[in-house]
């Protein structure tokens, strides 16, 4: 059967899914979800991964697995060389730990912004089947939780090729793509954080970033 993978580039979290997918060599099928014409909420792809969002990936046995958390856990199990989510038990530790920061911290602080006052994001504030109603006063935190986390990005990465251990994984996928989607919400790191842009630049030159560069780069 294959695997088929449900996309639609260039947004955030279907790009954290390509890039794995193409980290770790797999073969897939592509199918695109437009996301503006209101795709994943209708029948037919409510059929396929109940909770209306992208990525989903549909794996050989027709399992639909329809999250990030669950394709990368999947790959890594099921294509275990060159490991996206550590090693040992020290990396593993490690890069669920980073991941976590960057998708807490980084995508969901854009969220917060972009969601809350983006007027195509009227009655979406967040994902999923459920409508819910915008919240303005967020923007400003969101706003805040971003600022904060350059500088913990920064900080990390001093020294440093990757985020979270001596090899490209998860975590530098979830921060890479922290940094790009920040141009949608108008909150680019600045020049200052040398390090984080030093290791933006650096990985680059993997074929599985370079690949999905296109419409998502700062």
């Amino acid at each position: 059967m294959g695997l088929t993978f449900y996309d639609c580039p260039p947004a955030p979290s279907p790009r954290r899914a390509r890039i794995a997918l193409l980290e770790k060599g797999a073969e897939f099928d592509t199918k695109i979800v437009n996301l503006a014409e209101g795709e994943h909420l209708c029948d037919a792809y409510k059929a396929i991964n109940p909770t209306c969002t992208v990525p989903a990936l549909t794996i050989d046995s027709g399992e639909t697995i329809g999250d990030n958390h669950g394709i990368i856990a999947w790959l890594d199990a099921a294509y275990p060389e060159n490991p996206l989510l550590g090693a040992s038990p020290l990396e593993k530790a490690m890069v669920a730990s980073w991941s976590a920061r960057c998708e807490i911290e980084g995508l969901l602080a854009i969220a917060e912004i972009v969601r809350n006052f983006a007027p195509q994001m009227k009655g979406r504030a967040l994902t999923g089947p459920v409508n819910y109603d915008q919240i303005p006063q967020l923007v400003e935190r969101g706003v805040a939780r971003l600022s904060h986390f350059w500088g913990v990005l920064d900080e990390r990465l001093e020294g440093r090729e990757f985020l979270a251990t001596d090899s490209f994984s998860w975590a530098d996928v979830t921060a890479l793509v922290a940094v790009d989607f920040s141009k949608v919400a108008r909150q680019r790191p600045g020049d200052e954080y040398t390090n984080l842009w030093r290791w933006r630049k650096s990985i680059d030159e993997r074929p599985s970033v370079s690949a999905t560069n296109v419409g998502a780069k700062v």
